[in-house]
């Protein structure tokens, strides 16, 4: 999906960020942040151009210029925020004008980790949760999900796959 709307160039703030970005390896990004909770997998990801260690949790302040950021991405990791509301404010801080917030996840997570009501909600339960951060958290435009599953012939492959995204 990240191919279909990033272009060269473009500043990128990987969130809860790991070993991985799931980043277009043929895109030549600008700057690439990652911000996650392990330095040992953080240095391993090959697309980061600079890293931080944090724990949103426990802090969920961005240690990033307003106005840093073509794209703000977080995988599978929306499910495990316990302060969404003021994360996702500060999403909004740190993204330029016109620039995308992209959230993406599956109906897979660790239920010990997960926030209490996504355990006890339904695919489409999932996206009113993310769509609600976007409505309660800043002035987003053009909020919107997408199935982006994966699919042969028509039928879905493997695991779903949902993106909700907002504009600054």
């Amino acid at each position: 999906y990240y191919a279909s709307v990033m272009k060269e160039g473009d500043s990128v703030l990987d969130l809860c960020s790991s070993w991985i970005s799931h980043l277009p390896e043929g895109l030549e990004l600008g700057r690439v942040a990652g911000l996650g909770m392990n330095e040992q997998e953080l240095s391993r990801n090959s697309r980061l151009t600079e890293f931080v260690v944090q724990d949103l949790n426990l802090q969920p302040k961005l240690p990033y210029d307003d106005a840093s950021f073509d794209f703000v991405c977080n995988v599978v990791s929306v499910d495990y925020l316990n302060k969404p509301i003021q994360i996702f404010k500060e999403m909004h801080r740190v993204l330029k004008p016109g620039g995308t917030a992209i959230m993406s996840f599956s109906n897979r997570c660790f239920p010990t980790k997960a926030i209490a009501i996504w355990g006890q909600t339904d695919d489409s339960g999932h996206i009113w949760i993310v769509g609600s951060y976007y409505k309660f958290s800043a002035e987003w435009s053009d909020v919107k999900a997408l199935d982006i599953t994966e699919r042969k012939e028509g039928q879905a492959f493997g695991d779903p796959m949902f993106v909700v995204q907002g504009t600054k």
